[in-house]
């Protein structure tokens, strides 16, 4: 009897929960970058949560040019942080450390991202914005350098900038579909 398992064809291996949210978030990143339309990416990331194999994730990436996350986190936090309100709430608020890269998908359902206490783990964080029928609302601090990037479709998405050299910088990028992304800067309530 042998002491290992005999070669599996990897297609037909069982993709596990991080496996999923990993091709969710190259997903996201091929969107932001243009790679994919708006009704291929909703498609694509409905199947991603369907998918039970290697083989049915691998194929909803295939065609496309990815660039994985970083796999090291920088100092003082995390690389990822996810937030995700489903016909529910999410807030994050308070003192916290803001990753550099979150991904915030609220699908009918509302979620707070102040950053207005928040410590920030790298010079720049980016935040993926994915409203369906649904809202988000960012709350930046003055002196922090912001740059929107999104885009409504039956659906808005507000466009606020402040630039400030040497200030760490929010680079907020995605979409809202019938629903909304609302972004404002103002000071820390005492």
């Amino acid at each position: 009897m042998s002491d290992h398992l005999p070669d599996r064809d990897r297609s037909q291996v069982r993709a596990a929960d991080a496996d999923r949210n990993l091709v969710a978030q190259l997903l996201s990143d091929a969107f932001a970058n243009g790679q994919l339309t708006v009704s291929e990416y909703d498609e694509r990331t409905a199947a991603v949560y369907q998918a039970k194999t290697y083989g049915e994730l691998d194929v909803l990436t295939g065609d496309l040019v990815l660039s994985p996350p970083p796999s090291a986190a920088p100092s003082g936090g995390s690389a990822n942080d996810r937030v995700i309100a489903i016909m529910s709430g999410a807030v994050r608020k308070g003192e916290w450390t803001a990753a550099a890269r979150i991904d915030a998908f609220a699908f009918w359902g509302g979620i707070e991202l102040d950053l207005r206490r928040a410590s920030f783990s790298t010079e720049e964080t980016t935040i993926n914005c994915v409203a369906i029928m649904g809202g988000i609302e960012v709350t930046v601090p003055p002196g922090v350098s912001v740059e929107v990037r999104g885009m409504g479709i039956m659906g808005g998405f507000e466009h606020v900038s402040a630039t400030h050299p040497g200030a760490p910088r929010v680079i907020i990028t995605g979409f809202a579909f019938w629903g909304g992304v609302s972004v404002d800067i103002k000071a820390a309530e005492k």
